[in-house]
């Protein structure tokens, strides 16, 4: 048996909601909602999970 090699792995998870505003253009709708999410007024949690991925990650070794 083979001595056993070091490795990194990145995990991602990702969270998604989708977000209804009004507002007078497109570029004003995701302004308002980065401002609300920077703000904590729109919070993602649990019930907002995507997926989860994992991947090598390059080591210097």
């Amino acid at each position: 048996m083979g001595a056993s090699k070091k490795f990194n792995i990145q995990i991602t998870e990702t969270l998604q909601r989708v977000v209804t505003v009004r507002a007078n253009s497109l570029s004003d709708a995701i302004f308002k909602v980065k401002s609300k999410y920077k703000n904590e007024e729109i919070v993602l949690g649990y019930e907002d999970y995507k997926s989860t991925e994992y991947d090598e990650f390059p080591t210097n070794e």
